[in-house]
């Protein structure tokens, strides 16, 4: 997959083929949707409605969306992660400060945060028990100050990983989906 490297304010949206590496701070209007994964080399990414990308989302400070913010695999941030509906990943959600959802926080494998975790914050209709659900493998680290913790017990996969073959003299490397 190529590599786009970008920083600064868009207008619109931000749509790639491939992965995106920050060289700043990232704000876009409207929403983000990378195919690869998402590395914000210890930046800040903001997007005003949702973050998507097919592999990970790494931020070195905070990750922030007016809708939703979803990963194949795993989101990482040094800061806070913020959405204004729901948080998604394959694996695990890291965050070094805060997590808030408006809605759920799902998570196949662990959940992490440095201080509070909030889902349910719904404040444009009324909450249901589903809006405040807070679904990881196991939570490791964080106060859940508002929501429904449901852990499932972590699941073993090889999701996420990048595995070495050699055939016939020639090392290929793949990450598993």
């Amino acid at each position: 997959m190529k590599d786009y490297e970008k920083k600064g304010n868009i207008s619109g949206e931000l749509e790639l083929d491939g992965n995106l590496i920050l060289t700043g701070d990232l704000v876009v209007e409207k929403w983000i949707d990378v195919k690869g994964y998402i590395d914000c080399a210890g930046y800040s990414i903001k997007a005003g409605s949702f973050i998507k990308a097919g592999y990970y989302i790494l931020a070195g400070y905070f990750i922030e969306a007016g809708s939703f913010i979803k990963a194949g695999y795993y989101i990482e941030a040094g800061g806070s992660i913020e959405a204004g509906s729901f948080i998604e990943a394959g694996g695990s959600i890291e965050a070094g400060g805060s997590i808030l959802a408006q809605l759920w926080i799902k998570c196949k494998s662990t959940l992490s945060a440095g201080i509070y975790i909030y889902s349910g914050i719904v404040t444009w209709r009324e909450r249901t028990e589903e809006d405040m659900v807070i679904e990881c493998g196991k939570l490791e680290k964080g106060k859940i100050e508002f929501g429904t913790l449901k852990e499932l017990g972590e699941v073993k996969s090889l999701s996420g990983k990048t595995v070495k073959v050699t055939l016939d003299g020639v090392e290929y490397s793949a990450i598993i989906k």
